[in-house]
């Protein structure tokens, strides 16, 4: 299928509030985990170090409430239990930007384009096979031809032996020299096989055949 447009990007990315809530939802005992994804999601061992110190110290701190019988060791290590909790929350909405930039307009938009020069290559090589297994039908199809009416949409391909020269200039690096040199070498011997004869026939630059061989085809 086509790339569906993307629309621009919220101004909080939902993934982000997501993990950024997961320390206050949890008391803080979600944190180590989080900070640890995070640490991976980021390549940071900032966060991985501030996911084993939230894990060792609420180990400790449980370890104190659970064996000590101090009444005041228990006050502390509810105080701490509330220090971590706070402290785990407020430090995973400060790093969210890190771990989950906000993607800016330009950024969807790059995308875009980058899924739309996907989606006309992918258009490119399917055209190709069916050249390959029928040219009659490629014929038909006016594949590589995007001078006449069409409703077939290949990709951007076109056929050297046939297109017009205004069709030719549409090739990388063609400019209106080379077009017409082109031109007059196939009135002369005929129809080109491939991208590496018609750059020796035309004696086109050596660097347009790898630019070219992306876009041409050679029709009998």
């Amino acid at each position: 299928m086509p790339p569906v447009p993307m629309r621009p990007p919220p101004m909080v990315e939902p993934q982000g509030l997501v993990w950024s809530v997961v320390p206050l939802l949890t008391m803080g005992l979600g944190a180590p985990f989080s900070f640890v994804y995070a640490a991976n999601k980021a390549r940071s061992w900032r966060l991985a170090a501030a996911g084993a110190g939230y894990g060792v110290a609420y180990l400790a701190d449980f370890s104190t409430l659970l064996t000590s019988s101090s009444k005041s060791a228990v006050v502390l290590g509810l105080l701490l239990f509330l220090a971590l909790w706070v402290t785990a929350s407020i430090h995973a909405f400060v790093v969210r930007p890190t771990v989950f930039p906000r993607r800016t307009p330009r950024d969807w938009l790059n995308q875009q384009a980058v899924d739309v020069a996907k989606y006309r290559r992918m258009l490119r090589d399917e055209a190709r096979r069916l050249l390959a297994e029928d040219p009659a039908l490629a014929h038909e199809l006016r594949i590589g031809r995007p001078d006449l009416p069409r409703a077939y949409d290949d990709g951007g391909l076109i056929d050297v032996n046939h297109v017009p020269a205004p069709t030719l200039g549409l090739l990388p690096g063609m400019t209106e020299e080379l077009v017409q040199k082109v031109i007059r070498v196939r009135e002369e011997t005929g129809t080109f096989v491939s991208v590496e004869e018609l750059a020796v026939d035309a004696d086109l630059p050596p660097e347009l055949i790898h630019r070219m061989a992306e876009y041409t085809i050679f029709l009998p």
